[in-house]
């Protein structure tokens, strides 16, 4: 079945997330192979994935990496993810594949 899939990528730097960006693409094939194209594209698809910025807190502080990571832990992370869910008309759960860039590097493997 053709859905809408999007690679997503967690922007950290010294051990914060700055930013989360996205790429959006309308595959076919099963759950499987979507994730794994997502995973072959994910190196070329952060150089053109759009910005979304990352949350903060009121001082302006961007949220460690650790506190993402137990968010994950818990399956809440996803809220952080609402915004783009929203910005390309879709539901609450739609397959997507998460990468973290780290000091600029992408870690697709």
């Amino acid at each position: 079945m053709e859905e809408t899939i999007l690679n997503i990528f967690l922007v950290i730097e010294n051990n914060k997330v700055t930013d989360i960006a996205a790429k959006e693409y309308s595959h076919k094939g099963s759950d499987d192979e979507k994730i794994e194209f997502l995973k072959t594209m994910a190196k070329v698809d952060f150089e053109t994935a759009e910005h979304f910025g990352a949350p903060a807190n009121k001082l302006g502080k961007f949220m460690s990496y650790r506190k993402f990571h137990k968010l994950e832990k818990r399956g809440l992370h996803y809220r952080l993810f609402e915004s783009i869910f929203f910005h390309y008309g879709l539901g609450d759960a739609p397959l997507v594949c998460v990468t973290p860039v780290v000091d600029g590097k992408v870690l697709s493997e």
